[in-house]
């Protein structure tokens, strides 16, 4: 029974993630045809590479996009693997049909600047729920993923540079006001991406150095519902310590701070972020006595 009940688990899991990967290209295609097409804005990759096409010749832009990345994606089909492959062709296909779906509708706007902020969060949370859901929607971001494994190239700098060379390309066909338009949607996008992966609960982690370390650690476990990783430490000066690590979202980290100063004043704490979280190792609050 339990046996069934997994599998019926991984089966909806896999119906979400699909949900999630072509919700997210039908965002990202409104974006594009609502927002940057009417205003000449282009996005990076293959799409800016079509936009620009698309303007001097005619070819309708779905038509472009799917035809520039067929080639990307039998090129990572062996080295990228087929999961990954698969999801980003159903990404690409739903992102190309409802480009040509939405291209008859009357655009949103014509005002330049609310092209580039409303056209670049669109397009992040779009792209961001693509990324999510194990796709891509860019032929560009195939080859960085590809070059990052065969060569250890960062791939957030791999993709800029395509992008840079682009968006010069675009300042020579349609005006350098053109081309900072779009780098600028180009950033907010990212940032939009950024933000769509890690969620609202952006995750943080707490490094805390203390005299009281049992007591603090039952006091968030209690208090907060978080489990602390205890390691020994050692200060030049101040001697034994112990160190206290803890992750935690955004919104905690006033409580943290408060339940800390209660039981050790004189504890040394940092606060960074956390980009990603991999296994369950977070106490739920359900489980809160």
């Amino acid at each position: 029974m339990s046996e069934n009940v997994s599998k019926l688990k991984n089966i909806m899991k896999e119906i979400s993630g699909y949900a999630m990967l072509m919700m997210g290209a039908v965002i990202a295609a409104f974006s594009i045809e609502e927002f940057l097409v009417p205003c000449t804005i282009l996005d990076g990759g293959i799409v800016g590479i079509s936009i620009m096409i698309n303007n001097l010749s005619g070819i309708h832009l779905g038509i472009l996009t799917l035809a520039l990345n067929i080639p990307f994606l039998l090129v990572g089909m062996r080295k990228l693997g087929a999961k990954f492959i698969v999801k980003s062709a159903v990404a690409m296909v739903t992102f190309s049909s409802f480009l040509e779906i939405f291209a008859p509708i009357v655009d949103v706007t014509h005002e330049y600047l609310l092209a580039v902020c409303f056209g670049g969060v669109f397009l992040g949370v779009g792209v961001g729920f693509v990324i999510r859901a194990g796709g891509c929607l860019d032929g560009t971001e195939t080859v960085a993923i590809f070059l990052n494994k065969k060569f250890n190239l960062p791939v957030g700098q791999t993709v800029l540079f395509i992008n840079v060379v682009i968006y010069m390309v675009a300042s020579f066909l349609f005006g350098f006001d053109r081309a900072m338009y779009s780098l600028l949607t180009y950033f907010i996008t990212s940032k939009v991406i950024d933000f769509v992966e890690t969620g609202v609960e952006q995750a943080k982690a707490a490094m805390i150095i203390t005299d009281e370390g049992q007591m603090i650690a039952d006091e968030i476990y209690k208090k907060m519902g978080r489990t602390v990783t205890i390691l020994e430490g050692e200060g030049l000066i101040s001697g034994k310590k112990v160190v206290l690590y803890c992750v935690l979202n955004r919104f905690e980290i006033y409580e943290l701070k408060r339940l800390i100063n209660e039981v050790d004043a004189s504890a040394f704490i940092t606060i960074s972020d956390v980009s990603e979280i991999i296994g369950n190792h977070i106490k739920k609050k359900a489980d809160v006595v």
